[in-house]
């Protein structure tokens, strides 16, 4: 005899969102707000800008020369195609060829695919940033599970992960080391690492981090329509669009999706699907499947969306939440107790799904650097394997 299984939505007609019977009603925080990010950004004080680190920032980012195979570059995932993001749901790094959709792992594999979608590199200049503008380089939050604090720290990782860029061939200890011996060993990066450090004898790992966080500071997007309309040209949004931004806010998106990043940067539980890609669940950060809140800028070069990269258009993205609202979750492992009360109090009707699409629109800013070297001081593929 066949079981049957019943899955309930997590509220009632007669019953608040994301309020379990008996619970006592809190009271939501105001609709927040949004707005222009600043024309320039700041950097920590032990690594301010230069034109010299950029530039050795840009040509590390594109070396395959950091991963333990040699084939994957950070451009690999973080491509200027594709707004510093990826074009598919989770990355290929170790033992893969190809760009993007292209992108397929070599025969005889047995890497796994990347644990999370990639997030775009724009803009992170600003993580961290408030409402009131405020933030602090160092501390900027970083990765869907807020593991690293700024850019510097962020950097080593992917070097450290296993099916990012470190493989088989070494330990997570031992492919910094190794990572560090070849920069050094390369003539051309020791007189680039000596001109923008004069004070270091040799290249250091620090060294490393500071050089690609001078570069993925620099890369900044700060002009979109938005913006503009923000900073006070009335002409810059249709009036279709200011209503669309209207809507998005009674809708109660942003009170996550806040200030100039259209991010709070906090931890969320929204029930996302899981990708089938991966062996097991994605439980998100301390294992609450909580995940940080993305911002909603340059969204049309950055798809495929949410941490596993299962909604593919932005009109999925708005359909999903107004799904939580009489709908089982997407993820059964969470339970309707878990759901994020912010989440659950976010009102989006589905007659003004095509008119907040068109406001998020307007986010959009494709003025961003895109330069990519036309060689690297290792001699390697520019970008690693994507040809």
């Amino acid at each position: 005899m066949a079981g049957i299984v019943t899955v309930h939505a997590c509220h009632s007609p007669d019953k608040p969102a994301g309020q379990t019977a008996g619970a006592a009603k809190k009271e939501l925080p105001g609709l927040g707000s949004i707005d222009a990010l600043p024309l320039t950004y700041r950097s920590p004080a032990d690594n301010p800008s230069t034109p010299e680190k950029v530039e050795l920032g840009r040509l590390l980012f594109y070396d395959p020369v950091l991963s333990g195979g040699k084939d994957v570059a950070c451009a690999t995932c973080h491509h200027p195609d594709f707004g510093y993001a990826e074009s598919i749901d989770l990355s290929i790094g170790v033992n893969g060829k190809g760009l993007g959709e292209m992108r397929r792992f070599n025969e005889g594999n047995n890497i796994p695919f990347t644990k999370r979608n990639s997030q775009s590199l724009l803009n992170t200049a600003f993580n961290g940033i408030r409402s009131d503008g405020q933030y602090t380089p160092e501390e900027a939050p970083m990765f869907w599970d807020l593991r690293a604090k700024g850019l510097e720290e962020q950097a080593a990782m992917p070097i450290k992960t296993f099916e990012e860029m470190r493989g088989h061939g070494f330990s997570e200890e031992r492919i910094t080391e190794e990572v560090v011996k070849r920069v050094n060993g390369i003539a051309q990066y020791r007189r680039l690492f000596k001109t923008a450090f004069p004070e270091s004898n040799a290249v250091t790992l620090t060294d490393i981090t500071k050089a690609l966080g001078a570069f993925q500071r620099s890369l900044t997007a700060v002009n979109s329509r938005f913006d503009q309309f923000m900073r006070g040209d009335r002409s810059a949004l249709s009036a279709r669009e200011q209503e669309g931004m209207r809507l998005f806010i009674k809708s109660g998106c942003a009170r996550c999706h806040s200030g100039p990043m259209l991010s709070d940067f906090q931890s969320h539980v929204l029930g996302a699907p899981d990708n089938e890609k991966l062996p097991v669940s994605d439980s998100g950060i301390q294992r609450s499947y909580g995940f940080r809140t993305p911002t909603l800028r340059n969204l049309r070069f950055t798809r495929p969306y949410m941490h596993s990269g299962k909604l593919q258009t932005l009109n999925e993205v708005l359909l999903f939440y107004e799904d939580l609202h009489g709908k089982p979750l997407r993820n059964p492992h969470v339970e309707c107790a878990q759901l994020d009360p912010l989440a659950a109090a976010v009102r989006v009707e589905f007659n003004d799904v095509n008119t907040i699409v068109e406001f998020l629109n307007t986010l959009n800013d494709a003025n961003y650097d895109k330069r990519m070297p036309a060689s690297v001081p290792s001699g390697l593929p520019v970008g690693g394997n994507i040809r």
